[in-house]
């Protein structure tokens, strides 16, 4: 079975996404609902809600609902990684507020698409320094010329648990390697990092990808990072872009047909349940 740890869910009724707009493949409500039909399909069990990057006013709001979804019977909702906003002075009222729920698991703030100085200000840094001993992880996704920054803040607080989004994001369909092979290699040798395998078939050619298209940048994580840092995660609806969440989810089992039961066990559910305390 597998417990997914990237679901994003969309309601432009309830929440607002600056970001839609720039992409119109995504730019309609993805529900809960229409996830699960599918995902129960192809055998996951457990889910994580990652956010969203909704508009700075909403990001409690998010967590709320999803939480409230969470609350219906049956639901596969576990926990979330919560937005958030380090380079704010009300961070620290934030975190103590988030604290107190057992539903969020954890922090995300996306660093792809602001500027690259952000994560270096001194209060951005002294914010992600608060989430050590907490038990609470922070997920970094970045571009792989970005990856050193993600090193950076990895040095920078060595007890808090990051968790590098996406196998690093490498560019799939442009065939590019270099220097995200490095970086990779890299950031592994942070014992406070781990590698999500997620959604990276959205990073390829839709139209002509294949699993061998995937294995050499989904096997190189996991050989940085070992079977005991590495967790899953669908991407979903994002993972639509490069063909949805069962195509995924076939191509994840197709990369693991040489690996050993205790090998696929870890990564598809065994790591995530116990670095997010899932039941």
């Amino acid at each position: 079975m597998i417990i997914d740890t990237h679901l994003h869910l969309i309601d432009r009724s309830a929440l607002r996404y600056p970001w839609l707009a720039g992409v119109p493949a995504l730019n309609r409500d993805f529900s809960y609902d229409e996830y699960a039909a599918e995902a129960r399909r192809v055998g996951v069990e457990r889910v994580l809600h990652m956010e969203v990057d909704v508009d700075a006013a909403d990001i409690e709001a998010e967590t709320t609902r999803v939480e409230g979804l969470s609350r219906q019977p049956g639901s596969m909702l576990a926990g979330a990684i919560a937005s958030c906003r380090p380079e704010e002075p009300g961070f620290a009222a934030y975190l103590e507020r988030q604290r107190t729920n057992h539903f969020v698991k954890g922090f995300r703030r996306v660093l792809h698409v602001v500027p690259d100085d952000l994560s270096e200000a001194a209060l951005f840094r002294d914010n992600i320094k608060r989430l050590g001993g907490t038990g609470l992880t922070f997920d970094l996704v970045v571009l792989p010329h970005q990856i050193p920054k993600a090193i950076a803040l990895a040095n920078l607080a060595p007890d808090v648990q990051f968790v590098l989004d996406h196998c690093g994001v490498p560019d799939i369909k442009g065939g590019g390697e270099h220097p995200w092979r490095e970086h990779m290699g890299e950031i592994a040798r942070r014992p406070n990092v781990m590698a999500k395998i997620s959604g990276v078939v959205a990073y390829a050619d839709p139209g002509s990808w294949t699993v061998d298209t995937l294995r050499p940048y989904v096997e190189h994580t996991v050989r940085s990072f070992g079977w005991d840092r590495v967790v899953w995660g669908s991407d979903w609806p994002v993972c639509t872009l490069g063909g949805g969440l069962s195509t995924w989810v076939a191509a994840t089992h197709a990369l693991l047909s040489g690996c050993g039961v205790s090998e696929r066990d870890r990564l598809l559910s065994a790591n995530a349940r116990k670095l997010w305390r899932l039941e």
